[in-house]
């Protein structure tokens, strides 16, 4: 139990450091070969903020456990919208100004429904998962489009201008991506196997730990990385990263355990956690169009936002509690 619990700390905060250095160099390197910072911010910083659930699922479906990487996957995008935006409102309010932001909201809606209407019938299959990349390719293509047709200097590309590393040497930047990589690698085993050991302890299953414990771990870099970008009056990355990264938890992370390890989708999913992002999903495509003019999230919005995650993890615990208390 401490050895496990030991690997889960380590592992996360691995997992954070790795993800750093990961899209520091990803997006150096990106840079270097010209591509404009906000194509790189839509498309290599988004799938590199995913890097760490991408991993951590890959992981734990090839070690059987695909229950772990789909509460992975729906958890993190939970926790993205109600304790990352939650706690970033309330650091300071958001004001989001980007018209692409504005285009993103709604591909976000589309993908969350689309997958969900996938795995409505209860099963995540092999057809599924090449679904779900066939989308994230599509995706991608929209979300270039999108950025190519952006208002001329949308305040997104001026953020993540002044963002991303201009002193790195295309090597710097190759070395730092492998060194992340290597990273993520070694923290996604380490945080899986803990995770695992712990489940197993309590008699509790492995979705409901991908729901709290690794769903929670692999979002706490965002957290940081959106906080930080709020209070240097950076809003519209904040709101993009978790925008980003919960479209590419959909399609690259939740495609995983459909490829590698064909299962049954649990009733709970369905019937709880799935709608509980879906109506996360559509407050924040409410809040950050906003009616007219700029998106808003105030600081009681988020602490509402902040609010349903608490209240959407005591739920997890409260159900888990019987099984807790055998063991």
């Amino acid at each position: 139990m401490l050895l496990a619990s030991g690997a889960i700390v380590l592992g996360l905060v691995l997992l954070a450091g790795g993800a750093d250095r990961f899209v520091m160099g990803a997006a150096s390197l990106a840079r270097n070969l010209g591509v404009s910072p906000l194509l790189i911010g839509l498309t290599v910083v988004g799938l590199g903020t995913s890097a760490p659930e991408i991993l951590v699922s890959a992981m734990a479906t090839m070690q059987g456990n695909p229950g772990l990487a789909v509460g992975n996957a729906v958890g993190s995008n939970i926790a993205n919208i109600g304790l990352i935006l939650g706690v970033s409102a309330l650091a300071a309010p958001l004001i989001v100004k980007s018209t692409v932001l504005r285009s993103e909201y709604p591909l976000l809606l589309l993908v969350s429904f689309a997958v969900f209407l996938l795995l409505i019938d209860g099963h995540l299959g092999y057809l599924d998962g090449i679904l779900m990349l066939v989308g994230l390719f599509a995706t991608l293509l929209v979300v270039i489009n999108i950025g190519r047709r952006r208002a001329e200097n949308d305040p997104l590309e001026l953020e993540f201008d002044s963002e991303i590393p201009t002193d790195l040497s295309t090597l710097a930047a190759v070395l730092w991506l492998l060194v992340g990589l290597a990273l993520l690698l070694l923290a996604s085993r380490m945080l899986v196997w803990g995770a695992v050991s712990i489940a197993t302890t309590f008699g509790v299953s492995d979705l409901v730990i991908g729901l709290t414990i690794v769903a929670v771990g692999t979002s706490l870099p965002e957290l940081a990385a959106s906080v930080a970008s709020n209070l240097k009056g950076e809003d519209d990355i904040a709101v993009g990263n978790v925008i980003g990264s919960n479209i590419f938890n959909m399609l690259a992370v939740l495609c995983l355990p459909g490829l590698l390890a064909p299962s049954a989708i649990h009733e709970s999913v369905l019937m709880r956690d799935f709608p509980i992002m879906l109506g996360l999903t559509i407050g924040l495509y409410v809040l950050g169009r906003g009616r007219k003019g700029n998106g808003r999230i105030s600081r009681l919005e988020g602490s509402l936002l902040l609010t349903c995650f608490v209240a959407y993890q005591g739920w997890l615990y409260l159900e888990a509690q019987p099984r807790l208390m055998g063991a």
